[in-house]
């Protein structure tokens, strides 16, 4: 998980999309435990009650789940983790097009241009396996 922040948000909101990105991502399989708040607030080199904050924020959402005395766990919920994963997809499918748009691509030439990025990504993937 990339712990760097930015100057642009609040800190904890970036935290709770950092944690959610991992989980949608996989990174974070559903049942895995995840680190203390002192431990995590050390790695993101934060205030610990900052990251109370994100993680009781990830609570009220339904993807972290809370057992006293036995610590913070991503949700078992697929259905949830599943609709977190389609939200991240629309969102980055939505700035893709916005960003395309503004450098004046028509939409087919849009998913031409996808399709060939990621046959050209596939080559260059297949090459450091092969």
């Amino acid at each position: 998980m990339d712990k760097r922040l930015e100057e642009n948000m609040p800190i904890y909101v970036q935290i709770m999309n950092k944690v959610r990105e991992a989980i949608a991502s996989g990174e974070l399989s559903p049942g895995d435990r995840i680190a203390s708040v002192r431990e995590l607030a050390s790695e993101f080199e934060v205030n610990p009650n900052t990251m109370q904050r994100a993680l009781t924020e990830l609570e009220r959402e339904g993807l972290l789940i809370s057992e006293r005395t036995m610590g913070r766990f991503v949700t078992k919920d697929r259905e949830l983790i599943s609709e977190l994963r389609k939200k991240a997809a629309i969102e980055a499918a939505d700035t893709f097009k916005k960003e395309m748009e503004a450098l004046g691509f028509t939409e087919a030439e849009m998913m031409d241009f996808f399709r060939k990025r990621c046959e050209a990504l596939n080559k260059k993937e297949n090459m450091k396996v092969g």
